[in-house]
C-alpha cells in the first residue's frame, strides 16, 4: 500500500488497544501530511473469568480481542511524507507495541 512500513521481527499478540495507540501516535506525528494503513486486524477473542469466581462452570466471557503477529508481518504502512519523518513516526509507534519491529522502505 504505502512507501514505508513497520515490520515485526518477533512473534506476539497485539490487542486492539495497542493497535489504536500506535495508530494515534502515527497520525498525530504526521498531522495531515500522509496516509496510514493498518495491516493487522484483531480477530481472535481472549476470554477471562470474572474475579473471585470458583473454578469450573464453563468458559469465561470474551475480555478483549487480539491480532496474532508473526515475524515478518507488516503492521503499519505510510505514504506521502519523506523518509526521515516516517522513521521518526514509526519510532514513536513502535514504543507502543509489545513486539520488536523494524523500519522498511519500498525499493523500486
Amino acid at each position: 500500500f504505502g512507501e514505508f512500513g513497520l515490520k515485526s521481527t518477533t512473534r506476539g499478540r497485539l490487542t486492539s488497544r495497542q493497535i489504536e495507540a500506535a495508530r494515534r501516535a502515527l497520525t498525530r506525528f504526521i498531522k495531515r501530511g500522509g496516509r496510514v494503513w493498518i495491516r493487522g486486524f484483531p480477530d481472535k477473542p481472549v476470554s477471562k473469568k470474572p474475579l473471585e469466581v470458583r473454578m469450573g462452570s464453563g468458559k469465561g466471557n470474551v475480555e478483549y480481542w487480539v491480532a496474532e503477529i508473526k515475524p515478518g508481518a507488516v503492521l503499519y504502512e505510510m505514504e506521502g511524507i519523506n523518509e526521515q519523518e516516517a522513521r521518526a513516526a514509526f519510532k514513536l509507534a513502535a514504543a507502543k507495541l509489545p513486539v520488536r519491529t523494524m523500519f522498511v522502505a519500498r525499493s523500486l
